[in-house]
């Protein structure tokens, strides 16, 4: 008789949890990968930065050496920025697929628009599918 007050009270103080009452925000959930994936790239980190690689992008560099290699090359304002600020983002299907506006202000003094895909994995998790970057940081939309 105990065991099953225990398993009540249990049962009731979860349910009555602001925790667990809501499910995370794959808006915010995302935001915070995108932050860390630029932190790894700052400290020069290419294995936290490729663990936020969508499977797709791990087939077209199966390696994390070739990946790093690939954004130094081709997406230097994301790789390394001075400073950045997320603009708008948008969830499409329930979460499956989610856009975020980073922008960027380089090293360099110019300016640039990273638009971030992210997909929900079969396992519910979240990865960058790819980012697409533009110069000018005005916010377009997406």
């Amino acid at each position: 008789m105990r065991a099953f007050f225990a398993v009540l009270i249990l049962c009731t103080a979860s349910f009555f949890s602001p925790v667990s009452a809501r499910a995370e925000d794959p808006i915010d959930t995302t935001r915070t990968m995108i932050e860390d994936q630029i932190k790894a790239f700052l400290k020069d980190d290419a294995e936290t930065a490729y663990s936020f690689a969508a499977p797709g992008i791990k087939a077209m560099y199966p390696d994390k050496n070739l990946f790093f290699a690939m954004v130094k090359k081709s997406y230097e304002p994301v790789y390394h920025p001075g400073n950045y600020a997320f603009g708008r983002s948008r969830s499409i299907d329930d979460g499956a697929l989610i856009y975020h506006e980073v922008l960027i202000s380089g090293r360099d003094g110019k300016d640039w628009t990273a638009i971030y895909q992210i997909t929900r994995q079969p396992d519910g998790s979240y990865r960058i599918n790819g980012v697409q970057i533009m110069p000018d940081a005005d916010s377009k939309g997406i």
